[in-house]
């Protein structure tokens, strides 16, 4: 809770700042110095071995009997944000502060937290620095915390907010196997005290605070904020959000940071109806334009400007495949609207409580290397001809600390038959209707290490006998051998139910929402499979897709949304 009622106490509290340093030995046993300030130093180990992060927790403490003193808790690795907190004595008033960049801090304060809590104490002992310590226990969120403290110090201190009442903490173990150890103890000499009210104007609520603190952890590109996605004759673009295909696509440039480390990054979108009760697909990606013809080209123009495909089915599809002068888009997620979530939430059911929107989210850290330090268009497809529509928002998270960074990363985008310009023309993904499949050729310029194929599928259309309710085989097929073989297959559909509030209830008491499908469930994200490839050698190769794709009944047809990405070491 917020404590602005404690003006009078705050202009008696400070925080410290030390220059010179005075150590006690490991085993010298003292009762501190009255009004004095200590520095105690712990570092953390689990199963008797060092953290590899060695940076230290230091506590700052007064052993002064006046009626207020002050206990800093510093921030444990010393990173950005720097994170102090301070606990006030006796008035047991905790503050937390971070700066999280230049002239940015964020503060809080809670008159509850220490005082709430609850130990059981325990007549087994052990020696820390030569004090004669007491065991205390609780639970926290189902872990076991072991507090080892000792009352011979004459100060009260703990390098976490636990266990400030109890005495001067030197060990706080966790499930009996993670230790935050106390290694020396020192008193602080000449140090200047700063007036404590400076951070009362900055005081935010606890969750607010939290939440500041979190996002500064990671870096967040925010792409789209709540946009339309719907089927209308003249959409509206403007200076930032471009719309094409009727509505259905939605494009913006974003400029990544350049970084040194591989990041994790992860694409996270909300999604909820605006009018549209159906579920339908959804696609998030990049629009490559490293080539002479990209698919900005034909979202501007026309689909005739992409180049076709043609396998000898009879059929033309357009911008599927790489080719010497264009790159199909680059699929960073494959998701799915439920049925109506968030506008047909009226449609009530005993003991259903539906979601007001959908959220998804999905590591793509491996495509980072496209993108590093570059301005690239994302775009989002939502296939419907509702006027309504969806509501999505979209941000893309950088964290640190992913995996290790390789040499020279190879990223080569192969196939994508999601026809995204549905709405503009764009053909439906019909060639599995021929043995040939979808086959792709392309060359290596060297040798690839460790290559994947990067694979997406989904099967669609039909009602009962149609592709997005009967099992397939898909074969990938590496220069003409068969690679890798599997039948996509989702059966956890109605785990999403209660995002599917205007889904179709039949007379066996199942939803529609509830029927397995060919690897998607109305809600959710389809994964992508990987798919090891080998090392391949520089030159021409080709990749081939089959799946026997069922025949058309009457009006109903099969498709099949695939797309692939080559990834690899050179």
């Amino acid at each position: 809770m917020l404590i602005f009622g404690f003006l009078a106490i705050m202009k008696q509290l400070y925080t410290l700042v030390f220059s010179l340093f005075i150590s006690f030995g490991a085993n010298a046993q003292a009762v501190l110095k009255n009004n004095a300030v200590y520095k105690i130093v712990y570092f953390r180990s689990a199963d008797g071995k060092p953290k590899e992060d060695r940076n230290p927790t230091v506590v700052m403490a007064s052993a002064s009997q006046n009626l207020v003193s002050n206990t800093a808790i510093l921030d444990r690795k010393a990173k950005y944000p720097y994170e102090q907190s301070i606990v006030t004595k006796p008035v047991q008033i905790l503050f937390q502060v971070a700066d999280l960049g230049i002239d940015k801090q964020i503060a809080t304060a809670d008159s509850l937290a220490i005082g709430k809590q609850t130990f059981e104490l325990s007549n087994e002992t052990k020696v820390i620095l030569g004090y004669t310590c007491r065991k205390a226990t609780t639970v926290v969120n189902s872990n076991k915390i072991d507090l080892w403290y000792t009352t011979e110090a004459g100060i009260k201190a703990a390098p976490t907010n636990l266990g400030q009442n109890l005495g001067l903490v030197l060990e706080q173990v966790r499930n009996g196997s993670s230790f935050v150890t106390a290694t020396k103890i020192e008193e602080v000499k000449n140090s200047k005290l700063i007036d404590l009210q400076k951070i009362s104007a900055k005081l935010t609520d606890a969750l607010t605070y939290k939440d500041l603190l979190w996002k500064s952890r990671f870096t967040t590109l925010s792409v789209f904020n709540n946009e339309t996605i719907n089927f209308i004759d003249k959409p509206q673009s403007n200076d930032s959000v471009f719309r094409f295909a009727g509505g259905t696509v939605i494009a913006r440039k974003v400029k990544f940071p350049e970084l040194q480390s591989s990041p994790n990054v992860f694409v996270d979108l909300t999604e909820q109806s605006n009018g549209d009760a159906y579920d339908r697909t959804g696609s998030v990606f990049i629009i490559p334009t490293d080539k002479q013809i990209s698919l900005m080209d034909a979202l501007k123009n026309s689909v005739k400007d992409l180049p076709v495909y043609d396998n000898g089915n009879g059929k033309k599809y357009q911008g599927v495949v790489a080719t010497a002068n264009y790159n199909p888009v680059i699929e960073l997620m494959r998701f799915f609207t439920p049925f109506g979530v968030g506008k047909y939430n009226n449609l009530k059911l005993k003991d259903k409580n539906w979601a007001e929107k959908v959220y998804y989210r999905q590591d793509v850290s491996e495509l980072f290397p496209l993108v590093n330090g570059k301005e690239v268009w994302i775009a989002v497809f939502v296939g419907n001809y509702d006027k309504g529509g969806h509501k999505v928002s979209l941000n893309i998270t950088l964290h640190n600390g992913g995996r290790q960074k390789e040499a020279k990363e190879v990223i080569l985008p192969l196939f994508n038959s999601t026809n995204v310009l549905e709405m503009a023309g764009q053909e439906y993904a019909t060639m599995f209707s021929s043995d040939k499949g979808l086959e792709v050729f392309f060359t290596l310029a060297k040798d690839l290490k460790d290559a994947k194929l990067r694979y997406i599928t989904t099967g669609h259309g039909g009602w009962g006998n149609g592709d997005e309710f009967v099992p397939r085989k898909n074969t990938i097929w590496l220069d003409e051998k068969e690679t890798f073989g599997f039948t996509p297959w989702r059966q956890d559909c109605g785990s999403y139910r209660l995002s599917n509030p205007a889904s179709g209830n039949f007379e066996t008491g199942l939803s529609s929402s509830d029927l397995s499908r060919s690897n998607w469930c109305p809600g959710t994200v389809t994964n992508p499979e990987w798919i090891s490839l080998g090392d391949l050698k520089a030159g021409p190769h080709t990749i081939k897709v089959t799946i026997p794709m069922g025949k058309p009944e009457g009006s109903s047809s099969s498709a099949w949304n695939v797309s692939g990405v080559l990834l690899g070491v050179e």
